[in-house]
């Protein structure tokens, strides 16, 4: 009986682990003006504000409908900041990890 508990709750894990595993789009911010105004995260100036937050090391987020995801590794997604995306990677919590990204 010990066996088959341990065995379910195994099996269990894994489903969580890949219920975290997706896809998104979106667009690449800043994590602070994608945080204050998601809305205008696919217009032209907010693209310009990302792109320069980008390139002075600020901590990247993805927008997609309306919810803002933390990007854990911003070296992944750096160079399509302002821009919309699909990107596969895992969720933890509102920390997104990327696996790969497409515009």
């Amino acid at each position: 009986m010990k066996k088959l508990a341990v065995a379910f709750v195994l099996v269990l894990s894994l489903f969580a682990i890949s219920a975290a595993a997706g896809e998104w789009t979106g667009y690449v911010s800043d994590l602070k003006c994608a945080t204050k105004n998601p809305a205008n995260a696919g217009s032209e100036k907010h693209a310009n504000c990302a792109q320069n937050c980008a390139k002075g090391g600020a901590e990247l987020a993805l927008v997609s409908e309306g919810k803002v995801y933390k990007i854990a590794n911003r070296d992944k997604v750096a160079d399509h900041a302002g821009h919309k995306v699909t990107v596969t990677g895992k969720l933890d919590g509102e920390t997104l990890t990327v696996e790969s990204v497409k515009m």
